[in-house]
């Protein structure tokens, strides 16, 4: 069975920095495209960023130049480093993994990320 595990979330205060993974296992990871999307409470799923397979990243314009997102395929891993971190980043941060070419998609369970003083 696939699986997507994050992990990194917490509190920290504004202005902090956070580091979320997730380590993907039974797929063929190389051939997906990675993401991480957040839900604040009340609000809809959100996309974060995006890393496809190749390494290209793109960015939702509320966290360029504040979020960093890596893959290490050696690891099945994906990173999402988050700087300069702001209440309203606060939301639960799922990670997804999508191999458009086969319609096949997978979602993490999530991962709190609270940014509070």
């Amino acid at each position: 069975q696939v699986q997507l595990v994050e992990s990194g979330g917490g509190l920290v205060q504004p202005g902090g920095s956070l580091r979320l993974s997730c380590a993907a296992s039974r797929i063929s990871f190389t051939n997906y495209d990675m993401a991480w999307y957040r839900q604040a409470q009340g609000k809809q799923r959100e996309l974060v960023a995006v890393i496809t397979s190749g390494g290209s990243t793109n960015y939702a314009d509320s966290v360029k130049g504040r979020f960093t997102f890596s893959r290490d395929n050696s690891k099945n891993t994906v990173y999402l480093q988050m700087n300069s971190l702001k209440p309203e980043d606060t939301a639960v941060y799922y990670c997804n993994a999508k191999w458009i070419r086969f319609n096949r998609e997978y979602w993490g369970q999530g991962t709190q990320v609270t940014v509070s003083s």
